[in-house]
């Protein structure tokens, strides 16, 4: 059976606000898209993307998303693996989960930009409870859980 979408995830629309996208695993595909249109409008957006993988062999689109790192001043991309020692691929990027000590690293404050996550639903929960502990206000979580992992 096949649904139709059900729901809204885009861009906010406050180009002031950075935008955070979480991803794991195939949770990259909504996040790709926007990504996409931002390099094709121009730079207005501060956008990170932190890409949760086991191994850089199991992440979708990743060279892509280099390249648009590239052409994209103001995209940070952060990917990072969580299960390296099972990789044949050599990796010089960030370990282990995302949590709210990595985003702070490479955003600054936690709080102030829009959040956007989608991955396992186990990821989103524990990463809503971790940002809203940290302060991050619950209308600037917006999430869409893959299930079935």
């Amino acid at each position: 059976m096949i649904d139709d979408p059900a729901g809204v995830f885009t861009l906010h629309k406050d180009a002031l606000r950075p935008a955070v996208f979480l991803a794991g695993g195939i949770g990259i595909t909504p996040f790709l898209s926007m990504l996409r249109q931002a390099t094709h409008v121009g730079p207005s957006y501060e956008l990170y993307l932190f890409y949760s993988n086991r191994r850089p062999e199991d992440a979708a689109f990743l060279q892509e998303l280099f390249g648009l790192q590239c052409r994209y001043p103001k995209f940070t991309l952060v990917p990072t693996m969580t299960q390296l020692g099972r990789s044949e691929r050599k990796w010089k990027g960030e370990t282990g989960y995302i949590g709210a000590a990595l985003i702070a690293r490479y955003v600054g404050s936690v709080i102030g930009p829009i959040y956007y996550m989608a991955g396992p639903p186990s990821m989103i929960e524990g990463m809503r409870q971790k940002l809203l502990q940290r302060g991050v206000r619950r209308d600037d979580i917006n999430a869409d859980s893959f299930d079935g992992y």
